[in-house]
């Protein structure tokens, strides 16, 4: 199995991947009017939008619904977090500054704009290093 994609679903396709592109600096492929994809090495973002009438026979009604999760995190590991923070705080609306977390990872994170949590990070302690570095050998 592999891990492909996250998928936003949102009432502001617009908003929605002009955020993610400013976070991530890369540009959205839109695949169709109500669809994008930012697509990052080791997974895609897709965001998706809700209630327009090509997308509405594609999902069950209320199987999503926009600006509704507060049990996920969007994590995307980042080279250098100090300059990564340097630049989004003024930008983002932060949950939290930037700190290392108990388990070695250097972190900030923020809300995009229907409130999905986003934490950026890299790993900062010495364990942290050793584990990302096996998993990507």
């Amino acid at each position: 199995m592999k891990f492909a994609s996250v998928r936003i679903i949102t009432a502001d396709i617009g908003s929605m991947v002009a955020f993610y592109e400013m976070v991530t600096r890369i540009k959205a492929q839109w695949l169709a009017p109500v669809f994008a994809e930012i697509v990052l090495p080791g997974a895609t973002l897709a965001i998706g939008a809700i209630g327009a009438v090509e997308t509405v026979a594609l999902w069950q009604e209320g199987s999503a619904a926009p600006a509704t999760n507060r049990s996920l995190v969007i994590e995307l590991q980042v080279d250098d977090i100090q300059s990564e923070y340097a630049r989004l705080k003024d930008s983002v609306v932060l949950v939290h500054e930037l700190k290392t977390m108990p388990w070695g990872n250097a972190t900030f994170q923020f809300r995009d704009p229907e409130g999905n949590a986003v934490s950026l990070y890299m790993p900062a302690s010495e364990d942290a290093k050793r584990r990302f570095a096996l998993r990507s050998a």
